[in-house]
């Protein structure tokens, strides 16, 4: 079975979460980047493979949801200390996810 394109975002933002919180975990011994990265990472990953199994719309609408809150919660911190990396980044990545799969999530809606 093909893998959706709409569902390529999902793994691989997940993917880089998952990998991005390890690394702050063991470059800065961040038990918060580490959990947050496993969390958004893993609900990201979980919204691509409901995608892939016929649950377009839920699964987008979980990635939008995920996104948005990874975007306003690295908002937020980016705003606080002005660093654009990473905050700012994945603010910005994030928002994008989140647009990206609402439009997504209309499109599937019954």
């Amino acid at each position: 079975m093909a893998i959706p394109g709409s569902a390529h975002p999902c793994f691989s933002l997940g993917g880089l979460l998952i990998l991005g919180g390890t690394a702050g975990y063991f470059k800065k011994g961040s038990r918060a980047s580490l959990g947050a990265g496993i969390v958004t990472g893993g609900l990201l990953i979980g919204s691509g493979a409901m995608i892939c199994k016929d649950s377009q719309f839920e699964g987008h609408s979980l990635a939008a949801g995920t996104s948005a809150v990874l975007a306003g919660g690295m908002g937020h911190r980016f705003l606080k200390g002005g660093k654009f990396m990473p905050a700012g980044l994945i603010a910005a990545v994030g928002a994008v996810s989140a647009a990206f799969h609402v439009k997504k999530a209309l499109e599937w809606r019954s």
